[in-house]
């Protein structure tokens, strides 16, 4: 065989089918020793030439090295980037429930174009669970879907599917540690559990595997991760989702990047020196922090990622986003003994309107027994909650009624969170507030609805949790406005945790449709906490009327 003449790359396949980049240059030592630098290159003495897996970044050194890249070889690459800006906001989605803004249909059209393999990258709050279920909703083809999620995201998943979606299938939602076969065309498994379903989950042949705040496989080394990779071995759609790991940890992404297109970074030491600021501390390789971040988003945004942060899009968004956040509580048979209690004793004690206004002071502390065993059985799903939040996203406004709740999450945050509550002076509760407003390292502001609903100026943060309801839709809004600028257009997102089959479901509906009457008015009618109450009441008599039928 001859000897080259000048420096060119190939593309070729190997007898595996795999893509890989040919090298041929005339001997000399110094581009010997560049190319002998190239992530995954091998020698081959039957051809007397080199190759490399087909990356990115391999293109790019040798061309700068001077080797000629063929066209097709640049082709090949070209045709995995994908420009956002290019995209149609037209798409068609038949059978989805629901209407999306233009950019998440941007997002749909992006999944699509990248054939099922992508980084959702978008900011908390616009809709990237939404985006994905869309596009679950187009490909009726790619099923089973298997879904990987925080524990407290597995319902929220389970109820965007059945709200979007108009042809699921069956959904599983799947609980505990023993297993057992599974019969579902869309499956819904948190990280914790994984390793313990795996082989039923694999069993199940799923073709594609959808993994939410994909930072939570950052360790290569835990059970989670091997497991995830295990079940992910191939599968030919695969989407990560995650808000910030890019600006935060870069790290932590590097699992998810190099399982939806393992050509990018080939390399993590690479990848972790040049984007991980990573040093040697005298112990170890230390690979927590972050350097280059603009370089790394211009890549994955070129190649794997689409990304829009809520300033990008905030002419298409309304003044407020509202989501409920249904969670598992962890005491279910002490809660269903005291509601069934509570229903009985509504039977025993119906009577005239005016004798039941005299046993309203004992209904409402069996209704504000059922709330704190509501409060009690989500407040762990809650803080992991909470927690995942500030970990991923900007400042956050919590809202809780009873003491004892705002009490145990100011503990739980102590660190990074402020507390107001009736406990707290007037004199001081400004000086509460502007913490939170000027100090980067409170990322949390705990408050009681009536303390710190009103009066106050928290926009700081454009993002409010409510732990726990009001009586009133009023003092709802007033809360929900603290965050939000008068007169100035900033997209609150507002979550209502709300503990799922307990008395906080039918509570937030109340006052989600009074809610809604009350933006409808103009002449000033309020609804007040005596009429909630009462319907509150007429709901659990309804209910046990069906039970008794």
């Amino acid at each position: 065989m001859s000897k080259p003449y000048k420096k060119r790359a190939y593309l070729i396949k190997t007898a595996k089918g795999n893509e890989r980049i040919k090298i041929e240059f005339p001997f000399d030592y110094a581009t010997l020793a560049l190319v002998k630098t190239l992530s995954g290159r091998t020698f081959h003495p039957e051809g007397k030439f080199w190759s490399c897996p087909l990356t990115f970044e391999a293109v790019e050194l040798l061309e700068k090295w001077g080797f000629e890249i063929e066209p097709a070889l640049k082709e090949k690459l070209d045709s995995k980037k994908v420009n956002v800006k290019n995209l149609s906001t037209d798409i068609e989605i038949p059978g989805l429930k629901g209407q999306l803004f233009p950019f998440q249909k941007q997002g749909v059209a992006y999944i699509e174009r990248r054939n099922g393999r992508a980084l959702i990258g978008d900011e908390m709050g616009l809709g990237k669970t939404v985006q994905v279920v869309a596009w679950l909703q187009l490909r009726q083809d790619v099923r089973p879907v298997t879904i990987v999620t925080p524990a407290n995201a597995k319902l929220v998943w389970r109820n965007h599917i059945r709200d979007w979606m108009s042809d699921y299938g069956r959904v599983e939602v799947l609980n505990g540690t023993k297993p057992s076969k599974i019969n579902a065309d869309i499956v819904i498994v948190n990280y914790d559990i994984l390793k313990h379903w795996l082989e039923e989950l694999k069993a199940l042949k799923p073709l594609c595997v959808i993994i939410d705040e994909c930072h939570y496989i950052k360790n290569s080394k835990a059970q989670r991760t091997k497991a995830l990779k295990k079940l992910v071995s191939g599968v030919p759609y695969f989407l990560a989702l995650s808000g910030t790991f890019i600006v935060n940890r870069p790290a932590e992404g590097y699992n998810a990047i190099s399982l939806i297109e393992p050509s990018l970074f080939p390399s993590f030491f690479k990848y972790a020196e040049r984007f991980c600021n990573a040093h040697h501390n005298g112990f170890g390789w230390d690979f927590r922090g972050a350097s280059n971040t603009k370089e790394l988003h211009d890549i994955l945004t070129n190649t794997i990622m689409i990304r829009r942060k809520k300033a990008d899009v905030l002419s298409e968004l309304p003044d407020k986003i509202r989501s409920f956040v249904p969670l598992e509580i962890t005491n279910r048979n002490e809660y269903v003994y005291a509601e069934e209690n509570f229903i009985d004793w509504l039977k025993d004690n119906i009577s005239d309107s005016k004798a039941e206004r005299a046993k309203r002071a004992e209904q409402l502390v069996k209704v504000e027994t059922l709330k704190q065993l509501a409060v009690k059985g989500k407040i762990k799903q809650v803080i992991e909650w909470i927690r995942d939040f500030i970990d991923s996203d900007g400042k956050l406004v919590v809202f809780a009624v009873h003491k004892e709740t705002i009490d145990a999450l100011a503990k739980e945050f102590k660190n990074v969170a402020v507390k107001l509550d009736g406990s707290i002076p007037q004199n001081k509760r400004t000086e509460i507030a502007k913490q939170f407003q000027q100090n980067d390292n409170i990322r949390l502001f705990i408050g009681n609805i009536q303390a710190a609903g009103v009066a106050i100026t928290l926009t700081a943060a454009s993002s409010v949790a409510f732990v726990e309801l009001p009586w009133t839709p009023g003092e709802l809004m007033q809360a929900e406005d603290r965050c939000h600028r008068i007169g100035q257009k900033n997209a609150v997102n507002i979550y209502y945790l709300i503990a799922e089959d307990t008395i906080e479901e039918t509570i937030a509906k109340l006052l989600d449709t009074k809610r809604q009457v009350l933006d409808g008015v103009l002449d000033g009618t309020k609804t007040d906490e005596e009429s909630l109450f009462s319907e509150l009441i007429k709901k659990y008599k309804e209910k046990k009327q069906k039970f008794l039928n």
